[in-house]
């Protein structure tokens, strides 16, 4: 056979071939038909996910679909903290999901999980018992951690902080056990923490049911409203 014969017959082998890729690939880009969910869900159904999946999945079809763009997109549904996806046959997309997991309320509307990160919780309701936190935009990592290293501390005096909060100007008050406020301000946090701790073990704590809150905003004192009374019983000079 001549050179030139064996060329055409190549080339048509290849058109052959590619014609025939083209027809396997067409027949088997089809219209997703499954999606498969797995992982270990404790606060949202696969149901209410695959609610929240089907509008982007539509209009793909199974060998066309961009992987890596929907398990983006995936991934800012509420509540995942992660996603994997790939194809299984037949025409199926196979989500493996991994839930966020909240230690605490934010700002009303939304929970953080443990590295700090507010998500949306709505409609799922969320756990009970988790802490109540709030502060400006950008700062549930910093108020998660010293909720962390406060709840040890208060962990000795038998106490729970079931409240905490960052005003914008940086000052910081607490809630003790659905009670007690304690208004902890923006300096010398440690001196004031150590002042109310001696404070409730002499004589605060026997009467915690009759606070209304604490203010630890002096320089050498501790001044307390008591419920039924609008005035302070204030050591020292006045907060700042």
């Amino acid at each position: 056979m001549s050179t030139r014969g064996s060329t055409l017959g190549l080339l048509l082998l290849l058109i052959l071939l590619g014609a025939g890729g083209r027809a396997l690939w067409t027949w088997l880009d089809r219209p997703i038909e499954r999606v498969s969910i797995s992982g270990e869900l404790q606060h949202v159904s696969a149901d209410y996910l695959r609610s929240q999946l089907a509008p982007l999945l539509q209009g793909q079809t199974w060998l066309s679909a961009d992987l890596p763009a929907l398990r983006r997109a995936a991934r800012n549904i509420d509540w995942l903290a992660e996603v994997r996806l790939s194809r299984e046959w037949p025409y199926t997309l196979a989500f493996e999901l991994v839930e966020q997991s909240p230690v605490a309320r934010w700002n009303d509307d939304y929970l953080l999980n443990s590295d700090g990160e507010p998500f949306a919780f709505s409609p799922i309701e969320p756990p009970e018992g988790l802490p109540d936190l709030a502060g400006p935009v950008g700062s549930g990592a910093e108020v998660l951690a010293y909720h962390r290293r406060l709840s040890s501390r208060f962990d000795q005096l038998d106490l729970t902080i079931t409240q905490l909060r960052l005003e914008p100007r940086g000052a910081w008050r607490l809630q003790l056990d659905d009670g007690v406020w304690v208004m902890l301000g923006r300096s010398d946090r440690e001196a004031r923490l150590a002042r109310l701790a001696a404070a409730w073990q002499r004589q605060l704590g026997s009467h915690a049911t009759h606070i209304r809150y604490i203010d630890l905003r002096y320089p050498n004192g501790v001044s307390v409203a008591w419920h039924g009374e609008t005035e302070l019983n204030e050591e020292e000079e006045g907060p700042g």
